[in-house]
């Protein structure tokens, strides 16, 4: 297995260094600081900025202002966008954008590939069903009236919905089959509940009563919602894994200078193991991830489907992710709780990531399910 990444996905994450450079975790909207959401929009300034490094694009086609590059480059991006917590859209738009271009047709690709990857056209995606423990796709009924699709349901906790041109949603048909419809929040029939994450960031409840959708606005393409899930998927662990690198370097920056009895506190057997093993599941948490990108991007098949590669990133990601933070605050002791220092931002946002992506147990169980399925003998 080589996990050598291409010039041009090493490319890709230096540009995004570089962006990212600039953005202070310091700077981020505190939780522990505001009643209520912490914003109103996301970061538009960065938003501008990554699209001027056409950060926005990468999946994209050529003939769309793209640079043709795939899941692997774009997680590289968001690991680079996770270390410092940045406020912006860019795994949903991302994934979005590259799902109409992979399935939809060629009337929704020119009306909104170009727009999306100039950042001049925000996209987000209804991934969490209706309470975030069952199916996206169940969640919504698609049926066919005419030339149109009529969409009734609720997707819960959709990011970035309030500031978003379009939001795809998953829905489920009479014919047992899952279409996408790119929905404008403003529609009429379409509400917006807001609701709050623990990051403080904002979120919707996506309510759809009868909500009608011009048929060229609805991709009914097979396999396009899972394709979708995957991407999203994989991105999510990116997130975890920048986040917690992050906050790895921060905690060994940290126990390096504190001293106590005379000597930093990193030099204790202690901290020494409980940082050795963060740092072990921050290793596993990286090989599961390229591995599940590479499965995503390449398309290759295996002993196993990509699911099983997913679920494993999945695991690692989320448990991985808590036990990170939890020892971060563990080491850094009542430091870690300033609302001045951005290790509480980085808490807060890794419970965010770890609810996003699910609890571990309910992933073993499907990995067990596939294993079933798939006998490796």
């Amino acid at each position: 297995m080589d996990f050598t990444f291409s010039e041009e996905q090493q490319a890709a994450a230096e540009a995004a260094a570089g962006v990212f450079a600039d953005v202070a975790p310091d700077g981020v909207p505190s939780p522990a600081d505001i009643t209520g959401a912490v914003a109103d929009d996301f970061d538009r300034a960065l938003w501008a900025r990554l699209a001027e490094a056409d950060l926005l694009s990468l999946l994209l086609d050529e003939a769309y202002g793209g640079a043709g590059l795939d899941a692997i480059a774009l997680c590289l991006v968001l690991r680079e966008s996770a270390k410092v917590l940045a406020r912006v859209p860019l795994l949903e738009s991302s994934a979005a954008a590259a799902t109409v271009q992979a399935y939809g047709g060629e009337e929704l690709r020119s009306a909104l590939l170009a727009r999306a990857g100039r950042g001049d056209l925000v996209l987000t995606v209804a991934a969490h069903g209706r309470t975030g423990h069952d199916p996206a796709e169940l969640a919504v009924t698609a049926r066919r009236d005419g030339d149109r699709w009529v969409l009734d349901g609720a997707q819960t906790a959709v990011p970035w919905a309030h500031n978003a041109d379009l939001v795809v949603v998953p829905a489920h048909t009479d014919a047992d089959r899952t279409v996408l419809a790119l929905v404008a929040p403003d529609r009429e029939g379409v509400v917006l509940a807001e609701q709050i994450s623990t990051t403080g960031e904002r979120l919707a409840e996506l309510r759809l009563d009868s909500v009608p959708i011009a048929r060229v606005d609805v991709i009914d393409a097979d396999g396009a919602w899972e394709w979708l899930r995957d991407l999203l998927t994989a991105g999510t662990c990116a997130l975890a894994l920048g986040l917690g690198t992050a906050v790895l370097r921060m905690t060994s920056e940290y126990t390096g200078k504190r001293e106590q009895f005379g000597f930093p506190v990193a030099t204790f057997q202690a901290v020494a193991v409980q940082t050795a093993d963060r740092y072990i599941d921050l290793r596993a948490m990286e090989a599961t991830l390229w591995q599940a990108a590479w499965r995503i991007s390449s398309g290759a098949s295996g002993t196993l489907p990509a699911a099983a590669d997913l679920a494993v990133a999945k695991i690692w990601a989320s448990e991985g992710v808590r036990r990170v933070v939890q020892t971060a605050q563990h080491l850094h002791g009542g430091f870690g709780a300033d609302t001045e220092y951005p290790l509480h931002r980085y808490h807060a946002w890794a419970k965010h990531l770890e609810l996003s992506l699910g609890p571990a147990a309910a992933h073993e169980e499907a990995l067990g399910d596939l294993l079933a399925a798939h006998p490796l003998g």
